[in-house]
């Protein structure tokens, strides 16, 4: 055997002892109690409340009343509102068209000529059938005396051929031709007729000015000074601003919690909420009406909000320090709103946070320091909160927003912050 195997295992020899020796010698170790480690929670006080419960929905903004500018005679524009201009905004009454009126008044400066003859021709036919009147009294008068002083009178050839049985009475019908009382009629018609004539053309050319009809922002507009308009032609379109609407698509289960909505209930109180620039902008809001039928494409019922004065109406609810220096924007046309309605008041509901509804509408509740799963009835639910009911409400306890491995009813548990006080 070499010299180098020799040392080899000698050296392996001695590790080997001292290996030995050091587990030969190594402390005992401690015994010490295993400890069930209790899961760590966060929770949230779990309080009753009672009243009316909000029906939390959201919506777009459109208009409530919109018309379409259009002209109802031809011709060319001499004018155009310098507001009247998409995103403009024009005042109740103002001029907003006004097309070229020369032919319109020269057709009133004719209408009102032949107005005027009309009129002479009237006063010449009264003039007339007053003299004829007079001949025809004279006639009759000569024709009785002659009849009453026995002799013999020599008649004209008309008068002998009308004698006979009823000489004696008067024809109505030959009476009205010699009084000429049909000339008056006939001219008194000419002159309703030139009237009406003037009528239409005083209307036509005040039809050359277009107004706005209320206070409103305009919409849309399609022409310019020197265009050529026909009527019926739409020339532009503008919103009234005095008041909004929402459009609302409530679940039937959500229409069934706000009282006397499909039943023609009007004036129910209800808020619109904006988000604009980071901060949140509240507008006061009632329900206008409700459609009796269901949306053929959602199966829900749509619910319109009248907001009144939505350009200067908003209050700022995100920051109450900053609402002085922030004045409220105009709530804009076209905007994704969110809305609550007043609904039903309930004698016993908690709002909690919608992260804390489990699957299977649970919740998980503290209580003396055990776990509770218990079942809720969902009566309203958005993005942030949900608003539960169950029969064990009343008895409060804490309601966890963390989650658990495996939760398990009666487990114990720990409270962390303020909540374990």
């Amino acid at each position: 055997m070499s010299k180098q195997v020799k040392y080899a295992l000698l050296f392996i020899g001695g590790a080997v002892l001292l290996s030995a020796l050091m587990i030969w010698l190594r402390p005992e170790p401690e015994e010490q109690e295993r400890v069930e480690a209790v899961p760590l929670v966060e929770a949230v006080a779990l309080q009753a409340a009672a009243g009316p419960i909000p029906v939390l929905a959201s919506g777009t903004v459109q208009p409530r009343e919109e018309v379409v500018i259009g002209a109802q005679v031809s011709g060319r524009l001499a004018y155009v509102h310098p507001a009247f201009r998409e995103g403009g905004t024009v005042p109740a009454g103002a001029t907003l068209l006004r097309i070229e009126a020369s032919d319109f008044r020269n057709q009133v400066r004719i209408a009102e000529a032949d107005v005027a003859a009309q009129n002479v021709a009237v006063l010449q036919a009264q003039e007339e059938m007053a003299i004829a009147r007079q001949e025809l009294e004279r006639f009759n008068a000569r024709e009785q005396a002659a009849a009453s002083g026995g002799g013999s009178q020599i008649l004209p050839p008309e008068q002998l051929a009308g004698a006979g049985p009823a000489a004696g009475g008067s024809d109505i019908a030959a009476n009205n031709l010699a009084t000429r009382e049909p000339q008056l009629r006939s001219a008194q018609a000419a002159r309703e007729r030139a009237n009406a004539s003037l009528a239409v053309a005083q209307l036509s050319l005040s039809r050359t000015r277009i107004t706005a009809p209320f206070s409103g922002l305009v919409r849309e507009e399609n022409v310019s000074v020197g265009s050529l308009v026909q009527p019926g032609q739409a020339l532009g379109s503008i919103v009234s601003t005095s008041s909004f609407e929402v459009r609302l698509s409530l679940t039937p289960d959500e229409a069934a919690l706000i009282p006397g909505l499909l039943s023609g209930g009007s004036g129910i109180p209800a808020s619109v909420y904006y988000d604009f620039g980071g901060l949140t902008y509240r507008w006061d809001a009632v329900v206008d009406r409700a459609d009796n039928s269901l949306d053929a494409q959602t199966r829900n019922v749509e619910v319109f909000l009248r907001v009144s004065n939505p350009t200067s109406g908003g209050v700022q609810v995100t920051d109450e320090d900053a609402q002085s220096a922030t004045p409220a924007p105009p709530l804009l046309l076209g905007a994704f709103v969110r809305a609550e309605i007043t609904g039903a008041s309930i004698d016993s509901y908690a709002a909690i946070p919608a992260e804390a509804l489990r699957p299977g509408n649970e919740i998980w509740v503290v209580r003396d320091g055990k776990l509770q799963i218990l079942p809720v009835r969902v009566i309203q639910r958005s993005d942030d909160l949900a608003y539960v009911t169950m029969p064990s409400l009343g008895e409060g306890g804490y309601l966890v927003t963390s989650s658990l491995g495996t939760p398990v009813n009666g487990m114990d548990v720990r409270l962390a912050g303020e909540s374990a006080e």
